[in-house]
């Protein structure tokens, strides 16, 4: 049974985009500044040459030192002339993955933005244009100060979505691939083309995204609610499948609508995905359709996913929508986790920070035990990295050096408590220290 509609008025992005009610709460970051570790010199530099992360505890093991060499942990004693980095006993961690984040949209260091009522999906978009044109900072400003924040916080690489649509032109695609220039030794980014207007019922923007494809700067092109909010499934699905084969990118498609009008979305971009041989180059967004399925309703559709490679990912909404995580690995499934819209015409909420996107994944699905808390930050690190197709930065041998230094007893701990980020460090470089993003052109010693 569908919840009913709100009134006129109260719609939010939840109620739009997930007919749910609202999250019942968040958990605020507990622990206070810490410390900055004291470094008798830095990574900063490169990710080449070696650097040894003295006193630091992977994944709240037992203190030792990882030794990095040319932007991999190494398994084997420092090289002669490493550089020194004193972890101060923190807990290292994975860096983690935002595979499903709206750069482009942001207001993220602006002054304040009211927001006024919307009764739908078309009114959000109608606000989207007019936020647009009365931001003073251009697209590339504002998506670059949100992904160094995102990046002082952790995270090591990003799936951002960028509007195509005649409203914008190109601009989106254009800005974040000049903030993904300007971080490309901190942060790994992947842009989709993503029709936010529709792509059948917004003329001309199947023509943009032909165009976007054509250009290089993206790396994937989207799709949105091909029956729900375009009402031209079989029309959408066409289109944007045949751009992706044409140009040999892939394809991450938001798919909001529930019911059977989202299974049979589904089910015909698993067909696409079977008959342009795109096995692997495929992902879904929300999925809400997946969720309160029984075994025997999801376990085909799983299977499908499964065997063609298809990603999905989540961005944990509520516990009514967010995917069964855990059911899908079953499958083969990859699952990845991110943060959707951050301080845009939307909502005012969202910050970028992964490990409190992983906080809410295990408030919104109720964990308790240390082994359900560090599954949740598998899937915010592994899970992502999955998605976007890169290796885990797990801290094995061999592994990117790609990890944070932070205080707490144990991962479990982190989770909850979501401390202070005091080192992050990306292909053995340190980018970030004390929650601080850290510029090419800015010393990394104090």
């Amino acid at each position: 049974m569908q919840p009913s509609s709100p009134a006129s008025g109260t719609f939010s992005r939840r109620t739009v985009l997930a007919g749910a009610a609202a999250l019942a709460g968040t958990a605020a970051t507990t622990t206070a500044a810490a410390a900055a570790p004291a470094g008798a010199s830095s990574a900063q530099g490169g990710a080449t040459g070696a650097v040894v992360f003295r006193d630091v505890r992977p994944l709240g093991q037992e203190p030792t030192d990882l030794v990095v060499v040319d932007g991999r942990v190494s398994r084997g004693p420092a090289p002669r002339g490493a550089k020194v980095v004193d972890g101060g006993g923190r807990i290292a961690l994975p860096s983690l993955v935002d595979a499903h984040i709206h750069p482009d949209k942001t207001t993220w260091g602006g002054s304040w933005v009211s927001r006024r009522p919307a009764n739908g999906i078309a009114d959000y978009v109608e606000q989207d244009v007019e936020l647009f044109h009365r931001q003073s900072r251009p697209v590339a400003e504002r998506a670059y100060g949100l992904m160094t924040h995102a990046v002082s916080r952790g995270t090591r690489a990003m799936r951002a979505h960028a509007d195509v649509a005649p409203a914008y032109d190109l601009a989106g695609v254009e800005g974040l691939a000049e903030a993904r220039r300007r971080l490309r030794h901190a942060l790994d980014v992947q842009i989709v083309a993503f029709p936010q207007h529709g792509v059948i019922r917004t003329p001309g923007t199947v023509e943009l995204l032909e165009e976007a494809a054509r250009s290089g700067a993206v790396d994937m092109i989207g799709g949105i609610d091909p029956g729900g909010f375009d009402q031209a499934p079989e029309e959408q699905l066409d289109a944007v499948f045949g751009i992706a084969d044409r140009h040999g990118i892939g394809l991450d498609i938001h798919l909001h609508d529930r019911g059977a009008k989202g299974i049979d979305a589904l089910r015909g971009i698993i067909d696409r995905t079977r008959a342009l041989s795109l096995a692997g180059n495929v992902t879904v967004s929300h999925v809400f359709c997946l969720t309160g399925l029984t075994d025997g309703e999801l376990g085909p559709l799983a299977a499908d996913l499964g065997d063609l490679d298809i990603a999905l990912t989540t961005v944990a909404p509520s516990d009514s929508l967010v995917l069964p995580i855990a059911r899908l690995r079953e499958h083969g499934v990859r699952v990845g986790l991110g943060s959707d819209g951050v301080r845009d015409s939307w909502s005012p909420f969202g910050n970028a920070d992964m490990l409190h996107r992983a906080h809410l994944l295990g408030w919104v699905t109720d964990v308790r035990l240390d082994d359900e808390l560090t599954e949740c930050y598998r899937v915010a690190a592994h899970g992502g990295a999955d998605v976007m197709g890169l290796d885990h930065a797990d801290l094995a041998p061999g592994a990117p050096a790609d990890f944070v230094l932070v205080k707490g007893a144990c991962l479990p701990q982190v989770i909850v408590d979501m401390p202070q980020r005091d080192l992050v460090v990306h292909g053995g470089a340190v980018v970030a220290r004390d929650g601080e993003y850290l510029g090419r052109d800015r010393p990394t010693e104090r």
